[in-house]
């Protein structure tokens, strides 16, 4: 699945936000716009690496996925419900960055992804890295994560947008 057309989405998305809407959290323990940008950007990087370290694998791992990793690449997404991670891994995402800066980070990861994309169908199957909450999964699978992991923060986008106008400010982001 190409999802590449959903990340330039998201950095159109970002042109219409003001550096106080980039940086705004509507409660105690929300991540603002640009938290969530940096969030996506940090784990997609995670996952690409995973494609990579599959690729310079040794040996075939012949395990496969959790329950839950299954279920997940069976219907092709994550469920629309609110993951929480363990405290150890839920570190609060950068909420300093410019427009600009995501807008750079967002083409090095589309950059990224189009060098891996063919890279990661032609790697073993079974050469596998294992994911703490979906098991063991190939580099196909590490990078079809990437898009899956975007649209499940297409959700937590539009609440962030409509948190926004009822804090009061109508401006265009928060009707994309």
């Amino acid at each position: 699945m190409n999802d590449l057309p959903l990340i330039e989405t998201y950095k159109s998305f970002l042109q219409a936000y003001s550096p106080e809407q980039l940086r705004y959290t509507p409660e105690q323990g929300v991540w603002s716009i640009g938290q969530m940008y940096d969030h996506l950007l940090v784990v997609a990087h995670e996952y690409l690496d995973s494609v990579e370290a599959c690729a310079l694998s040794d040996g075939e791992q012949m395990q496969g996925k959790t329950e839950f990793g299954d279920y997940l690449f069976n219907i092709g997404g994550f469920p629309p419900i609110k993951i929480q991670l363990p405290p150890e891994l839920n570190a609060s995402p950068d909420n300093t960055k410019s427009k600009e800066a995501i807008t750079r980070e967002l083409d090095q990861l589309i950059k990224r992804m189009k060098e891996l994309e063919m890279k990661g169908e032609e790697i073993n199957p079974n050469y596998k890295q294992e994911h703490g909450g979906f098991g063991w999964l190939n580099a196909q699978e590490w990078y079809d994560l990437v898009g899956m992991h975007f649209r499940h923060h297409l959700r937590q986008k539009y609440e962030l947008d409509e948190a926004w106008v009822k804090h009061g400010d109508d401006s265009p982001a928060s009707h994309s």
